[in-house]
């Protein structure tokens, strides 16, 4: 599985390249449009995840720097975050 993560935060990162690369120099007519609309849509989409993880990753050792990945990556980054142990509660 880490292999399918990686390979999906790659193509993440090229298709961040694109929308950039678009920004700067834009695609023919009807290419660049929908570059852009899906450049907006995926941010937003990453925004999102990032709010709803917000809290979950207090405990991490470095929250900001997962946030920013969670932008950058979404899923992607998410599904390589551990999940916290458990910890079992004495009732005496």
């Amino acid at each position: 599985m880490k292999v399918f993560w990686g390979l999906g935060k790659l193509l993440t990162l090229v298709f961040w390249a694109v929308v950039l690369v678009n920004s700067i120099i834009p695609f023919v007519y009807p290419l660049h449009l929908l570059v852009n609309l899906a450049g907006g849509l995926l941010a937003a989409l990453h925004l999102l995840e990032a709010v709803f993880c917000f809290r979950s990753l207090r405990g991490r050792p470095h929250p900001w720097g997962d946030r920013l990945k969670i932008l950058l990556f979404g899923v992607f980054h998410l599904q390589t975050i551990p999940a916290p142990a458990e910890s079992k509660a004495s009732h005496a």
